[in-house]
């Protein structure tokens, strides 16, 4: 019986192609023999790509697309020798006679299967190897058919749903199929499906998304030439007579992995639209969120700092324009439940980058607001505490230029640099007991001091100021274990601002030979908001050149100069602009150098980067450089004259870095007023 079938189907369908032919004025082309064997053949297959998978299905002709294979429409029809005869009458009659009921589809389908199977010289075999390579290798014709609920043992064999198949098989069903030249058939989508990229074809003229596309090999005869559809060619004529006359076998049969091919690469030009709309939101180019020119920070920096509103508990927060976002309620973790920043700090860096990434994508893609804005607390409303316990404080002398400054004013008679000063940061160690947020009043401090040929104790009479940039480490080190020069990245969360308050009378009298003790520890300020290094990433510069060569354990592995600009604000005036790129060491040098003796950092630790000057005047970093230890007083805009801090004045240190796109960021401030000393 089912070889019977076979061979009215093979008669069918040669009488299809040769009526064709003639039509065309082609030469008749001889049906191929099929071979024989006692295993079935293996039917056409081909990749569908689902989720996260490849899942072997039957390939179908575009005409009927997941119901029969082949040459299921001429099957469904029957009756083939009577449709040629009639001329154009009977093609409307054959048109008519091709909508069959799906259920009579499967049934000659599957016999229609079966016999291509055997047929492997009929057109379009070459294409259903190279689909059937693949595929599953040995899956047999009967197997394959009864997966796909054609028939042929699908009592046998439960249908396999592959995740996205349905998608696929309605995209194939919108697909037409057009004649190029040289007999080769290409499809295309009806309706608003044409746009997207298909195989062999030119990009669209209005993609999905800018910048999204996929790279496609160059089409043949050029956009609207001949032999594409509507350029005018014959094919193009041929197959549209072809299609109204309902012959669809040749369709069915040919070029099957180009079909696939058409498919897959419109799921990847619909992806790589939305990757680029992604790409875009990283990049900061989609915005919901307001924010102006004057506002503290950008969508790029997101500083963390800690907060309070409204009598409410302390918890930790993100600052982006002039807005807090808190993130308590929002992630809903207990990490950020806190009133300091080190929980956070000790979760390590894969911890910091996965949250920072998150928090990129919540407050640039719009589909986010909904989630964000109710927890968005304007910058205003709310109380900044010091954002992280300070466990332990080093300040380093890491500027030439200041170092060299001092020893001209401190020691006149001696060399600028000390000896050891070229082959090691040199620094000592603070009181983290007097680290304190930016906007605390700093009271003179009193101390004993040189007056003329005496000592006498009272307030200091020459306070100063220190511009510096603080680095706040987050994942502790092993006592015993140095931290190289190249795990900076893994133990320093961020950096923040600081300004180290300094007593040089007092500090005159008292350094030599220990180094400064209470001229510098009764207070350092810093700023609110800790800068995580992943947003300093576009300031990073190569260092300065050294001499002589520095030891192997302070050998730079990576660029970590930091092109960092600090600004200085007396009491209003901008008195000076200090540049952080001119640092002789690099804070990754700095750390290695803390712990290349065994100690340990822990997590909360704070170590400064000394006073940083550049050329003076404009670049001075603090007061005894700017007027020469009061030699050279400075005029400010109120008209005052000033040469060290007096009882109200007020300092203020800003800074500023590149950012993304050539933008220049705001690293935030730190700003104390001076209080009155108490009285005795």
């Amino acid at each position: 019986m089912g070889r019977t079938l076979s061979r009215e189907r093979d008669d069918d369908c040669t009488d299809l192609r040769t009526a064709d032919r003639r039509r065309r004025r082609l030469p008749a082309r001889r049906p191929a023999a099929g071979r024989r064997g006692a295993g079935a053949r293996r039917a056409p297959v081909g990749l569908v790509l689902g989720a996260g998978r490849a899942a072997a299905v039957p390939c179908v002709g575009p005409g009927v697309a997941g119901r029969a294979g082949v040459v299921a429409a001429v099957a469904a029809g029957g009756g083939g020798r009577r449709r040629h005869r009639d001329g154009r009458r009977a093609d409307r009659r054959r048109r008519r006679r091709a909508r069959v009921s799906a259920g009579a589809a499967r049934r000659r389908g599957a016999a229609a299967g079966r016999a291509a199977g055997r047929d492997r010289a009929a057109d379009g075999g070459r294409a259903r190897r190279r689909a059937g390579r693949s595929g599953r290798r040995g899956a047999g014709l009967r197997r394959g058919a009864a997966r796909a609920g054609l028939g042929g043992g699908a009592g046998r064999h439960r249908r396999r749903r592959v995740p996205g198949q349905a998608a696929h098989r309605r995209a194939l069903r919108r697909r037409r199929p057009v004649r190029r030249r040289g007999g080769r058939v290409r499809h295309r989508l009806h309706g608003p499906g044409r746009a997207v990229q298909v195989h062999r074809r030119a990009a669209p003229r209005r993609p999905a998304a800018a910048g999204a596309r996929v790279p496609q090999p160059a089409a043949r005869g050029g956009p609207g030439g001949r032999g594409r559809a509507g350029g005018g060619g014959r094919g193009g004529a041929d197959d549209r007579r072809r299609r109204r006359a309902g012959v669809r076998c040749e369709c069915a049969a040919r070029d099957v992995g180009a079909a696939l091919v058409h498919v897959v690469r419109v799921v990847q030009h619909r992806r790589a639209a939305g990757r680029a709309g992604r790409a875009r939101a990283g990049g900061c180019a989609v915005n919901w969120l307001p924010l102006g020119d004057e506002d503290p920070f950008d969508r790029w920096t997101l500083p963390y700092g800690v907060f309070v509103v409204g009598g409410s508990a302390p918890r930790v927060g993100v600052a982006v324009g002039s807005w807090v976002l808190d993130l308590a309620p929002l992630a809903g973790d207990e990490l950020f439940a806190q009133p300091s920043l080190n929980p956070f700090l000790a979760a390590g860096r894969p911890v910091w980058d996965a949250v920072r990434a998150r928090l990129l994508s919540l407050v640039t893609d719009p589909r986010h607001r909904e989630l964000v804005e109710p927890h968005l607390i304007p910058a205003a409303d709310v109380e900044l505490r010091l954002p992280f316990e300070v466990a332990d404080y080093v300040d380093f002398y890491a500027s030439q230029t200041h170092a060299e400054n001092v020893g001209r004013l401190f020691r006149p008679d001696n060399p600028a640099l000390p000896a050891a000063w070229r082959h090691l940061p040199i620094g000592y160690h603070g009181r983290a007991g007097t680290v304190v947020v930016s906007g605390t009043p700093i009271v003179r401090p009193s101390g004993l001091r040189r007056a003329g040929d005496s000592v006498e104790f009272g307030p200091s009479l020459r306070l100063d100021i220190e511009a510096e940039a603080g680095f706040v480490v987050g994942t502790p080190s092993a006592l015993g274990a140095p931290v190289p020069v190249g795990a900076f990245e893994d133990h320093v969360f961020g950096m923040v601002l600081v300004n180290d308050w300094s007593a040089r009378d007092i500090q005159a009298f008292e350094y030599v030979p220990l180094g400064p003790f209470l001229g510098k520890s009764f207070a350092t300020s810093v700023s609110p908001w800790v800068v995580p290094l992943a947003a300093l990433s576009h300031a990073r510069v190569e260092p300065p050149p050294r001499s002589p060569a520095v030891a192997d354990y302070l050998r730079d592995e990576e660029p970590w100069a930091l092109d960092v600009s600090f600004e200085v604000e007396w009491n209003g005036t901008v008195v000076s602009r200090p540049p952080q790129r001119s640092l002789y060491w690099m804070p990754a040098q700095m750390l290695a150098h803390l712990t290349v003796n065994g100690a340990s950092v822990r997590t909360g630790d704070l170590y400064a980067s000394g006073t940083i000057s550049g050329p003076r005047p404009g670049g001075s970093g603090c007061f005894l450089e700017l007027t020469w230890n009061g030699a050279e007083p400075v005029q400010l805009t109120d008209g005052a004259r000033r040469t060290f801090l007096e009882d109200g004045d007020t300092v203020t240190l800003r800074a500023t870095a590149p950012g993304p796109a050539g933008s220049r960021q705001r690293l935030g401030e730190v700003t104390g007023t001076v209080a009155p000393s108490p009285s005795p």
